[in-house]
């Protein structure tokens, strides 16, 4: 046996042993439920990602229902896009930019409430099997919202409903009542290289 044969035997018997270690993981996990994912932390992403997941979501036929508590006035990409799946998706842009640009605090504290109160809509529909509530941990950071209203609502949400929560800052009782939490580190960004927010890439 040459030593290249001897190599890909070595690795083939290692990669055995690690495939029925990862099989006997995969075959201990039965439960299945809907889960509440929060996506903070001061990098760049956690939109992102949410968005991403929604366009798996959607690709397997499902109803979804987005809520953006901050973002109001720009125009983004992928609201646009996702336009082309109709009725399968229940979008609602009910924030009014980031509190510094209103320099409201009753105004901004009506628009998370009114944006809450649709999220607890689109909650209760029973066609919706995920719903995104982008940049909820702003409005819970500067408390213009009930921390445990809204805790306690995600968790008596129906077993099956899958909730994504993004914004930097997340509070430590949602990040307990959580099943999943991604903290998006800040490693570089473009930004503090003076490269302003792009067509495409941030909206």
């Amino acid at each position: 046996m040459t030593d290249a044969e001897t190599e890909a035997a070595r690795h083939r018997e290692k990669m055995e042993k690690r495939k029925a270690v990862q099989d006997a993981e995969v075959a201990e996990k039965t439960i299945e439920k809907g889960l509440l994912i929060v996506n903070t932390g001061p990098g760049k992403g956690k939109t992102t990602a949410a968005l991403g997941l929604m366009l798996r979501a959607l690709g397997h036929g499902w109803r979804v229902g987005v809520v953006q508590f901050i973002k109001g006035a720009w125009d983004t990409g992928e609201k646009h896009a996702l336009k082309t799946f109709g009725d399968r998706i229940d979008w609602h842009t009910l924030g009014e930019g980031f509190t510094w640009e209103t320099q409201d605090k009753a105004r901004d504290i009506a628009a998370a409430e009114h944006a809450w109160a649709k999220a607890l809509d689109l909650m209760a529909d029973p066609t919706i099997r995920l719903v995104v509530l982008d940049e909820l941990n702003i409005a819970l950071r500067y408390d213009y919202l009930d921390l445990d209203a809204v805790v306690a609502a995600f968790r008596a949400r129906r077993p099956d409903l899958h909730v994504v929560v993004t914004g930097r800052n997340a509070k430590p009782a949602l990040i307990e009542a959580a099943d999943l939490v991604t903290e998006m580190a800040s490693v570089k960004h473009h930004f503090a290289a003076g490269v302003k927010a792009q067509v495409g890439i941030e909206f």
